[in-house]
């Protein structure tokens, strides 16, 4: 089963924490019930001790995180006075003192929790905060654009031009809304954009470009006139921006600077005339220039 998109931007914002604080370990996980966060990644841990741990609100650092949706700190874990301490013994098991938690909050629900913590009881200043904030919002915006990319996939004649007589393409029931399996493809597609530049054989590369050409076209139905001329990575971009990427994991991907990421994006939303990145995605795959 293909590994979920929130578990990848997950790992890579906790990547990016770590590396940017120095913390010793960062770890999170997101709520999949409304109410129980459990952890799911982890980076710089020494045992196996926080993995999978169930996170109740209100429960430990984590779950006053969740409860109050605000960041929450503690110098000392152990002898910490305003949480509850349900959880001493993986904490303690990893020798974690001092600990940050900030939540990842999409329309003002609390979808995860991202922790950072050192093995010394110290306390952690606004650099650490600030930077552990920035990781969460990069989280938030990545599920925030996959939300509403299901809530269109599900609406009727998502992707479509309006009018009678679509028909129903791959993927896609005789009302022309599309299945998961659609998702499947766009998902499919993005990884091969992301793979064609690094393919040094110039006639692999081609009919690697080819397929997703095909791709890019697959769905029946009458579609608006593409008026705009999109360059090759600025599709690259789109096509992982589409998957709920962040410019900082698109970046990542492509093999490119988060910079020049951002400046393909714009210029893209430009070219198409949108304003947000949503509507970039949806403004190219009405045009056919995405799956």
């Amino acid at each position: 089963m293909p590994e979920r998109i929130e578990s990848v931007e997950l790992r890579a914002a906790l990547v990016r924490m770590r590396r940017t604080t120095g913390l010793a370990v960062v770890f999170g996980g997101l709520l999949h019930d409304g109410r129980r966060l459990r952890i799911q990644e982890l980076s710089g841990a020494l045992t196996p001790a926080l993995r999978g741990l169930a996170i109740s609100t209100g429960s430990g650092l984590g779950g006053k995180c969740v409860a109050l949706s605000r960041p929450c700190a503690v110098v000392d874990y152990p002898s910490a006075r305003h949480i509850t301490h349900e959880y001493d013994g993986p904490v303690s098991a990893e020798g974690l003192r001092s600990v940050i938690a900030v939540p990842v909050v999409v329309r003002r629900k609390v979808r995860g929790v991202l922790y950072g913590a050192l093995r010394d009881a110290l306390p952690l200043g606004e650099r650490v905060l600030d930077a552990a904030v920035s990781a969460a919002r990069d989280v938030e915006q990545a599920l925030a654009v996959r939300d509403e990319l299901r809530e269109r996939a599900s609406g009727p004649g998502f992707g479509l031009g309006a009018g009678p007589g679509l028909g129903a393409g791959p993927g896609r029931g005789p009302d022309g809304v599309p299945s998961p399996s659609w998702e499947e493809v766009r998902q499919a597609h993005g990884e091969l954009r992301e793979l064609a530049p690094r393919i040094a054989d110039p006639e692999l590369r081609a009919r690697l470009m080819a397929v997703c050409g095909r791709l890019e076209t697959a769905s029946a139905g009458p579609r608006r006139p593409a008026d705009v001329s999109l360059t090759p990575r600025e599709v690259d971009v789109l096509a992982a921006v589409a998957t709920g990427a962040t410019n900082a994991v698109a970046a990542e991907r492509l093999g490119l600077r988060a910079e020049t990421v951002k400046g393909y994006l714009r210029s893209a939303m430009r070219k198409l005339g949108a304003h947000t990145r949503l509507e970039a995605v949806v403004a190219a795959r009405r045009a056919g220039l995405l799956p």
